[in-house]
């Protein structure tokens, strides 16, 4: 059976296919008008459960791109963080954290940063046990054995210090004991992983 090629669309697109599904067009006339399937604008509608997300903006505390090419400048010519926070009007710690994050000194460039910026800023996010299967594992075997969250985390800073991808809170949400039998039977509870 032959690869069907993804079809991309561009934000003008995407725009227009969300102001025709908000006047009540059926997703085949939307395909139809720019001449593809009606699967094609389901992928578009589908992941935002047909509801229009609101425009993404920039939190007005973040930096701006202009800025972050401002910082970029100073890192080539060899300034401190310190006087590249007082041209820029913020903290040094601001900008600290910002070069740190985004590969150091050498390595900070600002339409990199910018777009990782944004990225980060994505909601919602998934949890850390969603994101790293192994620490899921461990956390769901000493579920089993009964620990409870404050051992676990306890547990996990004394066997991985310096490392905080292999470190939970004692707050994380803990996957659940679910009950498949009748209710209290000890027999019946069975641990989510």
């Amino acid at each position: 059976m032959k690869q069907r090629r993804r079809i991309y669309y561009s934000a003008a697109q995407r725009s227009e296919i969300w102001d025709r599904w908000q006047a009540g067009e059926s997703m085949r006339s939307i395909g139809r008008r720019f001449d593809r399937a009606s699967s094609s604008v389901f992928s578009v509608i589908s992941p935002a459960g047909g509801i229009r997300a609101a425009e993404r903006q920039r939190a007005s505390t973040a930096l701006s791109f202009g800025e972050r090419e401002e910082t970029s400048r100073g890192l080539s010519t060899q300034c401190s963080l310190r006087s590249i926070a007082r041209t820029l009007g913020r903290s040094p710690s601001t900008i600290s954290r910002e070069v740190r994050r985004n590969g150091g000194p050498e390595r900070y460039r600002a339409a990199r940063s910018d777009e990782a910026a944004w990225d980060r800023a994505r909601r919602p996010k998934l949890c850390k046990l969603a994101r790293c299967p192994s620490l899921a594992r461990t956390v769901s075997a000493k579920l089993q054995l009964k620990w409870s969250p404050e051992q676990i985390a306890g547990w996990m800073k004394r066997t991985y210090p310096r490392q905080a991808h292999n470190q939970v809170s004692h707050e994380t949400d803990l996957p659940q004991p679910v009950h498949p039998g009748p209710r209290g039977a000890e027999e019946g509870v069975a641990w989510a992983s």
